[in-house]
């Protein structure tokens, strides 16, 4: 409650005791640490926009993370020097959002999750091969600098190798549950010739201001770098995994069986719920919130006239060919559909757009049998590139088309591609703001956008309705059989059997999405607490105001900030409230 309270001062308050010197030194400190994070992390910089980097990839090696931990520390033991109750309102809110990442990064270097730098669906070698969808490629530095990067490559995945060497010995490992089919997207990358590499794309076509010259001299450059580090770096890792990094893998699922797992995942589900909560306050919120979304769903299932019970019309929806798509082209004309649709309702929901576009493409086929449905990639934050919604047309049997309006509302609009673009389009506030990532605002955003498509026309069709309550019956389940597995001694099987015998999901994202949460502890957890708070704020937003509630108002107010914790979150909204019962009525 701590945020809460002295945002509410800062609200109600004069700002004439704030102090230049205290102003002064905070800011300081926060270019500081941002500048460190940049330097630290220079995939992260150029994603940000900021390119001084652009031919560097990070150092991952132990003693790198722990370098880090002290210069963390360094940086908190300074910022609680600072008297923040002697800076501005937007002061205070920036400090307390920059304390907040800063702890949150600090209790991750010392629980050294960074020990386990992959899961089952990411990690450096998953994302690497995206750089090219991930980059500006205009100039000759352009590509000199990208190419600087695939030389690099072999040194990078030593360090990854170097740093998981480093979780055995310290029992830090993957659990083998997650590690299925870990080849496949390693083996799509050793290539014999350079061309197959997707990393050899940007090599295919240049922009015509770069010379014919050039274009040769960099396709060979570019050629060699894949065949003789790219290559060799995914070969070693591959043989890592298969001789070193497997054999030890873990037995248990859950973070508790990890040294001091137990602390480590109630800090988890803390971080990614911005909030002081325990796992079993999770895990029974979650059993409470899938009775009730239960009660829901079989009321919609008798509405279409279903015989049987909900079970059999779980099956029958997953069962019968006229749910799914049978092709790609289909599956992706559907979604571009649906969206153009959504798009064309979002005045009515909001007062403020993003200027930023969004496209969408195929998950790439080397990761597609082990991820999620779909998944956002936001915009690069120097404008230079849309944000992406991926949507995975692998293994069509098992993305059935009346989830896609849940799916798009949650991933694109009006999700996570409005509320990200909008949060780096904002101004007036430091980069650490516009690139902060807070899971419960930004996924409970998602599922909070995916019940918005009731109020805009979406979700006619009552299966369309049933692939909305079963995605919101997904991220309930996500609170059960994640505290579960991690906190409570469930079993991977335990887990699977009650996302089946409560969702709608077919059996292979189940088994995906399990497995996303073993290797990714905490995560899960945010979407529903996140979505529970925004529909508390707007319902006691709309008894307070009665006929004065605008919803467009309201949804302003909820992303004006961008990304913050959700006490800080209750508190802009408690603004608003109390600036709308003061504002004169609107003139006729």
């Amino acid at each position: 409650m701590r945020a809460l309270t002295w945002l509410l001062v800062l609200l109600i308050c004069p700002v004439a005791w704030a102090d230049d010197g205290a102003a002064a030194r905070f800011n300081a400190l926060a270019d500081e640490a941002w500048q460190y994070q940049l330097r630290e992390n220079p995939l992260f910089a150029t994603f940000t926009g900021d390119h001084r980097y652009d031919a560097l990839l990070p150092q991952v090696r132990p003693q790198d993370f722990e370098r880090r931990l002290v210069a963390k520390r360094d940086f908190a033991t300074r910022l609680k020097s600072i008297p923040h109750d002697q800076l501005s309102p937007a002061d205070r809110l920036n400090y307390e959002i920059f304390s907040r990442l800063l702890g949150d990064q600090i209790a991750e270097l010392e629980f050294k999750s960074y020990l386990m730098p992959i899961s089952g669906r990411s990690g450096f070698h998953v994302e690497f091969p995206e750089l090219p969808r991930e980059l500006t490629l205009v100039t000759v530095q352009d590509y000199e600098n990208y190419i600087a990067r695939l030389r690099a490559f072999q040194v990078y995945a030593g360090q990854n190798i170097e740093l998981m060497r480093a979780g055995i010995a310290a029992q830090m490992t993957l659990p083998a549950d997650v590690l299925r089919g870990y080849a496949r997207p390693v083996e799509a990358q050793i290539v014999t010739d350079a061309a197959a590499s997707p990393l050899f794309t940007p090599f295919k076509s240049f922009p015509e201001q770069i010379s014919v010259e050039d274009q040769a001299r960099l396709t060979a450059a570019g050629r060699a770098a894949i065949l003789e580090s790219v290559v060799p770096g995914y070969r070693d890792f591959l043989a890592f995994m298969s001789d070193e990094y497997v054999p030890h893998a873990r037995e248990s699922i859950g973070a508790s069986g990890l040294p001091n797992g137990r602390e480590f995942y109630r800090h988890r589900v803390r971080h990614f719920a911005t909030l002081d909560i325990t796992p079993e306050q999770v895990h029974e919120q979650g059993l409470s919130e899938v009775r009730r979304i239960r009660a829901e769903m079989e009321a919609i299932a008798r509405q279409t006239g279903f015989a049987g019970d909900l079970p059999a019309f779980i099956e029958h929806l997953r069962s019968d060919p006229k749910f799914y798509a049978t092709s790609r082209e289909q599956l992706l004309k559907e979604v571009s559909y649906v969206l153009k649709r959504i798009d064309g309702q979002l005045p009515k929901l909001f007062g403020k757009l993003p200027r930023t576009p969004y496209g969408v493409r195929e998950v790439p086929e080397y990761i597609a049998s082990q991820t999620t449905t779909a998944y956002y990639m936001p915009p690069a934050g120097d404008g230079t590139r849309a944000g992406f919604y991926y949507v995975n047309t692998s293994n069509l049997p098992s993305r059935p088309l009346f989830e896609i309006e849940a799916l798009s509302l949650h991933e694109a609009v009006p999700g996570h591609h409005l509320q990200i673009a909008l949060q780096q389009e904002l101004t007036g506030v430091p980069p650490y703001r516009r690139f902060a990532d807070f899971t419960a605002f930004i996924e409970g955003w998602g599922l909070y956008a995916e019940r918005l498509g009731q109020e805009i026309g979406c979700y006619q069709d009552p299966y369309s309705d049933f692939g909305r309550l079963s995605y919101e019956m997904w991220r309930a389940c996500r609170l059960v059989v994640d505290t579960g597995m991690h906190y409570l001694g469930w079993s991977r099987q335990q887990a699977i059997d009650f996302m089946a015998a409560n969702s709608a999901l077919t059996q292979h994202n189940i088994v995906t999405e399990v497995d996303r949460y073993i290797g990714w502890p905490g995560q899960a957890v945010a979407y529903k607490l996140g979505e529970l708070k925004i529909r508390d704020l707007r319902r006691a937003a709309e008894t307070e105001l009665g006929a004065a509630f605008d919803v467009r108002a309201f949804h302003d107010a909820v992303l004006a900030a961008g990304a913050v914790p959700l006490d800080v979150l209750a508190a802009q909204v408690r603004n608003y409230i109390d600036q709308a019962k003061t504002a004169p009525p609107a003139s006729d």
